[in-house]
């Protein structure tokens, strides 16, 4: 079974996750969620590197610490990024299959990022993508390092699949469930968030996760 290097790209916690108004402590949720994100993503079985691209060098260190690789964010948006992304991992691990996966996944299970990688290793070349909870974003994309063009944004599963990216099937709950404002943050608490996401949450004033 191929191994893969996840590719996950996170701001700075200062300017992640604008649109979860009313939360007290923004900055410390979206640490909390690409934290949990990341260390999911180390657990699975089918995920040999995970290297995180960010411009917040502080934030770096911390997630070094987690065993993450970290490479500088070269700006000019998240495609951009990944695809800079791909090119160094194709430097450091030649022999890993790319796979970019977003960062504010805190309910994640690593069962759920094994049948999904394991379902693209099994369909053998070609391009693939796991469409969110809601149908139309997408929180992992997958292709060989030649063909490695990442469409993420407004409606980026149609976009992915319009390129010839094939969609990959189950249920896979935790990981399509992003965290982008408050009723899929919510949603999230009800599948189970990590421990760093639960103690952001448990935290804030007024908090019920």
């Amino acid at each position: 079974m191929s191994a893969f290097v996840l590719l996950v790209p996170v701001k700075s916690p200062g300017a992640g996750k604008s649109r979860l108004v009313g939360v007290p402590d923004r900055p410390g949720l979206a640490a909390a969620l690409a934290i949990d994100t990341v260390q999911s993503a180390l657990a699975a079985d089918l995920v040999a590197r995970v290297l995180v691209t960010t411009d917040d060098e502080a934030f770096a260190a911390t997630l070094r610490d987690l065993g993450a690789a970290t490479t500088r964010d070269p700006g000019g948006g998240l495609n951009a990024a990944l695809r800079e992304a791909a090119a160094e991992a194709a430097r450091r691990w030649p022999d890993l299959r790319p796979a970019a996966l977003l960062a504010d996944l805190p309910a994640l299970r690593p069962e759920d990022l094994d049948q999904a990688l394991a379902s693209i290793a099994a369909a053998g070349a070609g391009s693939h993508f796991v469409a969110d909870a809601d149908g139309t974003g997408t929180v992992l994309y997958a292709a060989p390092r030649a063909s490695f063009l990442p469409r993420f944004g407004v409606g980026s599963a149609r976009a992915h699949e319009d390129a010839g990216a094939r969609p990959v099937r189950g249920l896979l709950a935790s990981l399509r469930r992003d965290v982008d404002d408050l009723p899929s943050l919510e949603d999230a608490v009800g599948l189970g968030v990590g421990p760093r996401t639960r103690a952001a949450l448990a935290a804030s004033p007024g908090s019920e996760a």
